[in-house]
């Protein structure tokens, strides 16, 4: 895949792989930029264990090189 430089936001500076691109909302989602951390609830059904989930959340177009 590409590989973006980050210009501004707390992560400015680094570098990392894009993942996937939304074109309709103007975002894109890159590896290991961005980290969020999410709480989930288990769930049997969709076999996921609950806890505190780091993933990477969307950033806008204009923000990378």
């Amino acid at each position: 895949m590409l590989t973006v430089l980050l210009n501004t936001g707390k992560d400015s500076g680094k570098r990392g792989r894009v993942l996937k691109v939304l074109p309709a909302k103007n975002r894109l989602i890159v590896e290991g930029v961005n980290v969020i951390k999410r709480h989930t609830r288990p769930n049997r059904q969709r076999n996921i264990k609950g806890g505190i989930i780091e993933r990477e959340a969307a950033l806008h177009a204009s923000h990378v090189l």
